[in-house]
């Protein structure tokens, strides 16, 4: 197999990164569909028919949801308990990806299972990760909103860090930050087109929502949902190869080796 390597670049390259995550995505598209549905597509599913009948009870201003305490309670515990699950999911998703992405751009036929296998080991330090960098950025942009995006900025390859190098909960975050110095201006352009991209994707899924409702919506909507993590997922595995190249020089053999 002809191995899909990034060159040595100079410096980071939005559209480079671009080009690689597609490139990566396109080579293994039945992986990366498969993981997106596993870990995104059906949980994001199973949650919005779950906790759909309360929302639309509360959103429709039902008098007997709206005036009842204890259900509007139920409901905020419902919706914080839902928000947690689909959070764990997404970072198994974002840790498969990022292993299924390292094995592409070695030359590798990267495998399901152990793809999986690497996101569930690795599942208690990458939430710890995860609520750290959440509560961290949440603190800092309630004082200013630029402060909050730089520091999610700078712990934005703790995940990566974490699976590839496993430095462990503080240590991935300390390497994110110095990985990404310097270029974190243009990982917010990167991360703020998908996002855009993103959010037009969405807002077309809302349409259809509101004309057609219903099975098929939901399923619209949790297939949108799969695919926005993914390419999501499999761009921040990329950037943190792209940053590990430009700012060390470090070939994808150096970085595959951890996993042989």
């Amino acid at each position: 197999m002809t191995t899909a390597t990034l060159g040595r670049p100079g410096r980071f390259e939005i559209g480079r990164v671009f080009n690689t995550t597609f490139g990566v995505i396109t080579r293994n598209i039945g992986l990366c569909a498969g993981l997106a549905l596993l870990f995104a597509g059906v949980p994001t599913l199973l949650i919005r028919m779950w906790t759909q009948p309360q929302m639309e009870a509360v959103m429709s201003g039902d008098p007997s949801a709206m005036a009842d305490p204890d259900q509007m309670l139920r409901n905020s515990y419902l919706s914080i308990f839902a928000g947690l699950i689909s959070f764990i999911f997404t970072l198994l998703l974002q840790s498969s990806l990022v292993r299924a992405t390292i094995e592409d751009l070695n030359g590798r036929r990267p495998s399901f299972g152990d793809s999986v296998q690497i996101a569930i080991r690795f599942l208690l330090p990458t939430l710890a990760i995860g609520l750290l960098v959440g509560i961290g950025s949440a603190l800092a942009m309630i004082a200013l909103i630029v402060p909050g995006i730089i520091l999610w900025l700078g712990w934005s390859m703790s995940v990566p860090v974490l699976i590839q190098e496993r430095q462990g909960v503080f240590g991935s975050m300390s390497r994110s930050r110095a990985l990404t110095k310097g270029n974190r201006w243009s990982l917010f352009g990167l991360f703020l087109i998908l996002l855009i991209i993103a959010m037009v994707i969405q807002w077309g899924i809302l349409v259809v929502l509101l004309l057609f409702g219903g099975i098929l919506a939901e399923l619209g909507a949790a297939v949108v949902q799969a695919v926005v993590s993914m390419v999501l997922s499999v761009a921040t595995a990329v950037s943190y190869v792209e940053l590990r190249q430009v700012k060390e020089g470090t070939s994808i053999d150096e970085l595959a080796k951890i996993f042989s």
